[in-house]
């Protein structure tokens, strides 16, 4: 039995308790390590006096360098230990009593990717009792030996919680089977701000996932308004925001839905200090409605989501965009995008994505990647300087044939690969990666990895060794719009396939010995992700008592601040109140009742809230004046309804669900129910009028 244990976040939950928990295995880490050799002899043991040591000789190699490393490395080991951590220290010589962590580079390691070329993600690590020792090819890949211990601590033998922690003596190798390992998120059809996107790249890179390719600008698809009069009206989002004065400065329809340069830096730089490359993505010559919107004079007639290419305007137009903000991008490539453009117009299209690579290219040293279309033409072909990121087989291209026409390809094929935000219908993509399918579902019941295209014709796959096969992106799609989910579902859906697509995308299926099954995985995943260091996406708190976070029979004044900001699902809230007069019954804002870090609760119809994205949603209900109402929300990660009761009515309680309204591509409108993390910080507004009582939020 497999027996795991949490960080310093779960530690404290169960605070006073003697811990004695058996190893376990090296390969229940995720992504599943390599190589791993115990040896026999005492543990290295992690104790509040263990010193992160960095070589003095490497310090500085790399971008970001090995020392910027360690200390984030050293702030996550605080993190999961709880410990108050000696300053990391560069030193020329290693080995002392006192037990270290030291972090240097192996410049003529051999560690290489499954087509023989080499990485720099690769490391070696040595583990002796009193010595940690991690060896990267590159500073990237000492990063990724951080990862490794720190998932080895929750995996491990603690004697005594909050004290010391041991992890059996070894030595290890590891590398990863592919160059990219990325998850792409739509951030076109929805909006998310920068502080959960880097959020997002911290989470990821746990799994040792390194790129997040950002899809910044698209559109709703909804025929009857897309190709009708009031195409102008339709949602559509540009998320870079140029600064006053710049030529594309109108380009952006909603400007508190766009990234300034130093929102965006933040985030880039947030990222790369994790291992992560952000890949920024401005799509065109289709999905380009925002385009048409802001220069109507460029979209192709009667198309207004395509671009006239033809058009004199237009190419210039689109490349005075990339000036702008090309210089914003710290990655070696950019995405253009360049997908679902009409076949009848192929050599257009192609002389654009050339024209645009070439562009690219000598403005910034940059590559760019598109889309993987079908473009039939007898006189021209894209050039193999470009990488396709294939989509779409059958009816698209296909990606055996690109790999031996030379062309680099990555595998985003949505039978295995595709997310979008909510399911409106049977037959629409899942909202999580399918785990049976990401197992067993390609030929022959292998699991899927990076070089498989398809679940059934063998033929239409490839080698997990091709030498054009660069990695593998999955991608969350927000089909249905903004106001479909909140930024934290958009999490939950991601949570778990992120940590499945790191072992996938790490190790393969079917190529090493050490891979994790389906079962190891699911043992280890939850223990792991409670931990992940550098955010709390999952909104974890410390209970006050028992399961209660808090509890209040009454509130001394308005507005009233807790020391909570937010509590992820599942969690109950319950209260009572008896509402007062409002000055304004339209400001919903005068009457509210609750507020966190990512959602409100309003007096008005009960309505809920993402304070990312104001999308209200109100319940058919009203409170009655002058009498106290018992409500109790409860909320999971795949829905939150209210039991509401008022005193001295007669019938019981009255259950209703916030469920968000879906336009499905014009055919038809889908309901959704909605989760919404627990608004913990503050009860009451400022001058609230009324009175909440009872107020007791706990887990569960």
């Amino acid at each position: 039995m497999m027996l795991l244990i949490r960080s310093t976040k779960f530690l404290a939950c169960i605070a006073g308790l003697s811990l004695q928990l058996v190893r376990v295995s090296s390969q229940s880490q995720i992504p599943s390590v390599t190589r791993f050799t115990p040896t026999n002899g005492p543990p290295f043991t992690l104790t509040p006096a263990v010193q992160i040591l960095v070589d003095s000789r490497y310090e500085h190699n790399g971008s970001p360098s090995l020392l910027q490393y360690a200390q984030t490395f050293r702030n996550d080991l605080i993190e999961v230990t709880g410990f108050s951590l000696p300053s990391v220290r560069s030193t020329s010589t290693h080995g002392s009593e006192r037990p270290s962590i030291f972090l240097t580079l192996n410049e003529t390691s051999n560690h290489t990717l499954y087509n023989g070329k080499p990485t720099g993600e690769g490391y070696d690590f040595s583990i002796s009792p009193q010595e940690y020792i991690i060896s990267g090819a590159a500073s990237t890949g000492t990063w990724w030996g951080t990862r490794t211990l720190l998932q080895q601590l929750v995996q491990t033998t603690t004697k005594s919680a909050g004290h010391q922690f041991e992890i059996p003596a070894g030595t290890g190798s590891d590398s990863p089977g592919w160059e990219i390992r990325g998850f792409m998120l739509d951030a076109g059809r929805h909006w998310f701000d920068t502080i959960f996107l880097a959020d997002l790249c911290t989470y990821a890179s746990f799994w040792k996932v390194n790129e997040f390719h950002i899809h910044a600008s698209d559109n709703l698809w909804i025929p009857q308004i897309l190709y009708g009069t009031d195409w102008r009206t339709l949602y559509s989002g540009f998320r870079f925001q140029p600064p006053p004065g710049s030529p594309v400065y109108d380009l952006v329809p909603y400007r508190n839905e766009s990234w300034s340069y130093a929102e965006f830096t933040a985030m880039q730089t947030k990222c790369a200090a994790h291992g992560v490359t952000l890949v920024p993505e401005i799509d065109t010559p289709g999905h380009s409605l925002v385009f048409s919107q802001w220069k109507p004079q460029l979209m192709l007639n009667g198309t207004p989501d395509s671009l006239n290419l033809t058009y004199p305007e237009t190419i210039p137009t689109i490349k005075s965009v990339w000036t702008q903000f090309l210089s914003w991008f710290t990655s070696a490539e950019i995405s253009i995008g360049a997908d679902e453009y009409s076949a009848a117009l192929a050599d257009q299209y192609i002389s654009f994505v050339n024209e645009m690579s070439n562009f690219i290219k000598e403005e910034s040293e940059k590559s760019i990647r598109i889309w993987g279309t079908y473009e039939p033409s007898n006189t021209s072909s894209v050039s193999t300087n470009i990488t396709i990121q294939h989509w779409d087989f059958p009816g698209g291209d296909i990606p055996v044939q690109l790999l031996n026409a030379g062309y680099d390809v990555i595998n985003s094929e949505q039978a295995f690969l595709y997310l979008d935000g909510k399911i409106p219908a049977e037959g629409g993509f899942p909202q999580e990666l399918n785990e049976t399918l990401l197992w067993t579902g390609a030929p022959g019941g292998q699991g899927w990895a990076p070089n498989i295209f398809t679940t059934t014709d063998p033929t239409n796959n490839t080698r997990a060794d091709d030498p054009h096969l660069r990695g593998s992106i999955f991608a969350l799609w927000n089909d249905w719009g903004p106001n479909a989910t909140t930024p934290l579902e958009i999490y939950y859906q991601l949570s778990k396939s992120l940590a499945l697509f790191g072992e996938k995308t790490w190790a393969g299926s079917g190529i090493r010995s050490t891979e994790l099954t389906q079962a190891q995985f699911d043992l280890a995943y939850p223990h792991l992700n409670a931990i992940a260091p550098g955010q709390n996406l999952n909104r974890a708190v410390k209970p006050a008592h028992g399961d209660i976070i808090y509890s209040y029979a009454r509130i001394p004044q308005y507005p009233f601040e807790t020391n909570i900001s937010s509590v992820g699902p599942p969690y109950t809230l319950s209260f009572k109140m008896c509402p007062g007069p409002v000055s304004n019954a339209s400001d919903i804002t005068s009457n509210m009742l609750f507020e966190g870090e990512d959602s409100a609760l309003y007096a008005s119809s009960l309505t809920f809230s993402s304070n990312a994205e104001y999308y209200p949603l109100p319940l058919n209900f009203t409170f009655p004046s002058d009498k106290y109402t018992s409500v109790v929300i409860r909320a999971t990660r795949q829905y939150t309804y209210a039991d509401i009761s008022v005193e001295g009515q007669n019938g019981g309680n009255e259950t209703y669900w916030y469920q968000t309204t879906m336009n499905i591509w014009g055919d038809y409108l889908a309901m959704g129910n909605m989760s919404f993390a627990a608004p913990a910080k503050t009860i009451g507004c400022k001058g609230f009028k009324g009175d909440i009582k009872d107020v007791v939020l706990q887990l569960g």
